[in-house]
């Protein structure tokens, strides 16, 4: 065999190497390679962060509002002839701010007790599926007489915006996490 044509079989071994180690000596795209190894992890933190402050922005949102209504109710600047529409798209009216027109998933319950002790033995269940069983059946919408005790709960269905999130953020089996908030009190002495 002439010497022309004879091939060293541990040149390519030694090419390959070669070529690693230059590939490894050479820092021109280390910044870009760290990048891309760290963006993704990072674009993902930064949308849980930014989902997780709306949906509590929003959770304190409704709270103050259900807050501020009860005041309302509680010192009779909101009569017993309100219906529970007109009610409802009192909260309505505020809550749009944080949610899509006509608040779908909204659901309030307004009960009346004659004492505190009543009312604390009002029991609610939450099945995965967002379903809100109430003892004494479906919601309720009864403001109450004067010096009556109240308890008004709002609930939420707040849809998870970052398609990435939805599975680690959600809470019901639609997607969707359930958002509440409760105001107890008891009626001022207003003239019915």
């Amino acid at each position: 065999m002439s010497p022309q044509h004879y091939i060293d079989p541990e040149k390519p071994r030694r090419g390959m190497r070669a070529g690693l180690a230059r590939f490894r000596r050479n820092r021109k795209g280390a910044t870009v390679v760290e990048f891309a190894l760290l963006a993704f992890p990072f674009i993902l933190l930064v949308f849980a962060v930014l989902e997780s402050c709306i949906c509590f922005a929003a959770q304190e949102y409704m709270q103050n509002i259900t807050d501020d209504l009860a005041r309302q109710l509680r010192t009779g600047q909101i009569r017993r002839t309100i219906s529970a529409q007109d009610f409802r798209d009192k909260v309505c009216e505020r809550l749009e701010f944080f949610v899509s027109d006509g608040c779908p998933g909204l659901n309030i319950d307004l009960r009346n007790f004659t004492t505190f002790e009543d009312a604390s033995k009002l029991r609610v269940y939450i099945t995965s599926a967002g379903n809100v069983f109430i003892d004494g059946g479906a919601y309720q919408f009864d403001p109450g007489t004067s010096q009556s005790k109240n308890v008004l709960r709002l609930y939420y269905h707040w849809p998870v915006l970052t398609d990435i999130m939805r599975k680690r953020i959600y809470n019901l089996s639609d997607g969707t996490t359930l958002m509440f908030s409760t105001a107890v009190w008891q009626n001022e002495p207003f003239d019915d």
